[in-house]
């Protein structure tokens, strides 16, 4: 989402479970072989409010990201960008799951500009955009790959809170889930502004 200074946008959006429809042209998921180039996009299934994962420019810069926004919404309003620190320059980006497992964002000359991370290995890896605008990353031959992710966005938030999304410091895989606001208009990379839980060792207690 494009924010300006310390703004942040907690998207507080009313997911109705009534008048669900279903969208079959739409492809939410990509499998090995399969890539997804600049000008393809993922789009999440069933409901009316719906997010779209593809290649775009911010502002009036003519860098290339790959980014997650509200489909519905005319204006495009970006929610998560994952190379938000490393644009790609014209729009032979590619991205892909590599040989390894990882979800992988490659630039014109195949070197890679942005990936995850996971300590598992998967046997059929997929890559998923799920209604609630969560990119997760999972195992299809693991019997709790609904729940069991190898990666989510989720866990790496830009500068906007979705629905089911957690601000907090796990204590347990030491990540930290912040928002940080974009540097301006142009350029999501994190600004001078964040906002999100710190842990206090001494206090033993989480201050917000």
């Amino acid at each position: 989402m494009e924010i300006f200074g310390c703004m942040f946008t907690i998207a507080f959006v009313f997911l109705s479970s009534v008048s669900q429809k279903v969208f079959p042209s739409a492809v939410d998921s990509i499998r090995p072989p399969q890539s997804l180039s600049d000008g393809g996009t993922l789009v999440s299934q069933r409901l009316i409010i719906r997010f779209e994962l593809g290649f775009y420019t911010s502002g009036k810069s003519n860098n290339r990201y790959v980014g997650i926004w509200y489909k519905n919404i005319p204006v495009r309003t970006v929610v998560w960008v994952a190379n938000r620190c490393d644009p790609i320059n014209g729009s032979s980006g590619l991205l892909t799951i590599n040989g390894v497992d990882h979800l992988v964002l490659l630039d014109h000359n195949r070197s890679v500009v942005w990936s995850t991370r996971s300590s598992k290995q998967a046997k059929k890896p997929t890559v998923q955009l799920l209604n609630s605008g969560n990119l997760v990353l999972r195992d299809e031959e693991d019997v709790n790959s609904e729940t069991n992710y190898l990666w989510r966005s989720f866990d790496y938030p830009s500068d906007t809170l979705l629905p089911n999304m957690k601000l907090e410091w796990d204590l347990k895989s030491g990540l930290t889930r912040h928002l940080s606001a974009w540097k301006n208009w142009d350029d999501p990379s994190p600004g001078d502004f964040t906002q999100g839980i710190e842990f206090d060792p001494q206090l033993n207690s989480y201050i917000p």
